[in-house]
């Protein structure tokens, strides 16, 4: 667990960063920091790794006060990825992976060893190992970044806006990757981002930044604790709690008969599409674990209105 205890950061110019922050960070969740920039997100995450050193106030690690410990051994302690990855130009994708781990004192067979098993960990051929940054897509060099940031296993993962320089689909496959990774390994990872659907995609819980306020994500949709918070989540925030709650806890019903549209399925009892007279509209079937904004969004695209619901039996 990440703890922070009355923390303040003021800067010598005199600008307040972060003011009497309390904060809890469970230990194997992703706790999401958002907010407007200059809100003290980035170095309230900079002050784990002592990158930013707190004014005053306690930050504690795994029960232990981060500045009461060496500064470098903490931060080769944690993983750490940024925006744009930061990746060395001169060194190969294997030896940017390996960089901890050597620092660690791990043999240089040992640390490349690591570095090739994370490739594919993270979605990378082993073929990218040869290759320079400047020879990857953003989103490749991205993965890198977060293999980097692995390659010690460390339980503690720092990420300050690592999809933010890359295109929106570029974005959701990596964001997939991070739930992917994150369900596997089970990281303490505190992840920083202006943009609320990223928040709640990733977020176990959610900070936002200001007055403050730490819940999951469904609670902190559904009850914004003012106006200010209300208003950041935007007129939208109905549609995100939806992508949250799942088909699992719907009663399913069999399709009316006798209407104008009839659902066709095939021969193993799966639905094909819509069928009226000469006319033949796509269905997309939904599973249990489909979102309702899914189910919302197929049915306003169905001509019945009505969504194809299937589980292990069928239709």
């Amino acid at each position: 667990m990440i703890q922070f205890d009355a923390v303040h950061k003021r800067f010598p110019n005199g600008t307040t960063a972060v003011h009497d922050l309390s904060l809890d960070m469970p230990e194997g969740g992703v706790t999401v920091l958002v907010g407007s920039s200059g809100c003290g997100k980035t170095t309230t995450l900079r002050m784990i790794n002592r990158m930013v050193e707190p004014t005053s106030g306690t930050i504690r690690v795994g029960g232990k006060d981060v500045t009461r410990q060496d500064a470098a051994e903490l931060r080769r302690s944690i993983g750490y990825v940024i925006q744009q990855a930061g990746l060395f130009p001169h060194r190969t994708v294997l030896d940017n992976i390996a960089t901890v781990p050597l620092l660690l004192g791990w043999s240089r067979r040992r640390a490349r060893t690591r570095a090739a098993e994370l490739l594919e960990t993270v979605g990378l051929t082993a073929d990218a190992g040869k290759r320079y940054p400047h020879q990857l897509s953003g989103g490749q060099q991205q993965r890198v970044g977060v293999a980097r940031a692995l390659a010690a296993d460390p339980p503690v993962l720092l990420m300050d806006e690592p999809f933010g320089a890359v295109d929106p689909v570029v974005r959701t496959q990596l964001q997939d990757e991070l739930l992917r990774l994150q369900k596997e390994l089970s990281k303490t990872i505190v992840f920083v981002t202006h943009d609320v659907d990223e928040a709640v995609r990733l977020g176990d819980q959610i900070a936002i930044f200001r007055t403050g306020g730490h819940l999951p994500p469904a609670e902190l949709l559904a009850r914004p604790a003012d106006d200010f918070v209300a208003d950041f989540l935007g007129a939208e925030r109905g549609l995100k709690l939806l992508s949250l709650r799942t088909l699992a806890d719907v009663p399913q019903a069999p399709a009316p008969e006798g209407g104008t549209w009839s659902l066709v399925l095939d021969a193993a009892n799966k639905p094909l599409h819509w069928a009226s007279k000469d006319t033949e509209i796509p269905v997309r079937p939904l599973e249990d674990g489909d979102s309702l904004l899914a189910a919302l969004d197929e049915s306003i695209a169905s001509p019945t209105g009505l969504i194809a619901r299937v589980n292990a039996a069928g239709c």
